[in-house]
């Protein structure tokens, strides 16, 4: 029984997105959203943590696979800007490219790798 059960989402989800780190943030969301609405006893609240959830299983659901995949990576990368504690990134002011430098350096100059641009920020 349990194995047809198996086949049958397998067969279901070929073709779909499935979970990745994004909709981990956004289901984890919901959950704290939920047990806040439950612990301060905000109804209006319990009711919003669900946005995220249909929000989530849309995603995991999608067929539109290359969509979530740049949605993902655009997360990952903004998340990854959050919490990198060795290194800055700045924008180049010519070409706008990401340059990533090293922390606590004081000012220095910057050249851009993809114009050559030479900018000096404060690190």
């Amino acid at each position: 029984m349990f194995k047809g059960l198996g086949n049958w989402l397998r067969r279901f989800m070929a073709g779909r997105y499935g979970s990745d780190t994004f909709n981990m943030v956004i289901l984890s969301g919901a959950l704290v959203m939920s047990i806040l609405g439950s612990i301060l006893r905000l109804p209006v609240l319990a009711l919003l943590a669900w946005l995220p959830m249909v929000w989530a299983l849309y995603r995991m659901f999608s067929r539109n696979v290359n969509r979530r995949y740049q949605e993902n990576r655009r997360f990952c990368g903004f998340w990854q800007h959050l919490t990198d504690k060795n290194y800055r990134y700045f924008r180049c002011p010519k070409c706008r490219q990401t340059v990533r430098v090293p922390r606590g350096k004081g000012k220095i100059a910057i050249r851009c790798p993809k114009c050559g641009e030479k900018f000096i920020k404060k690190t």
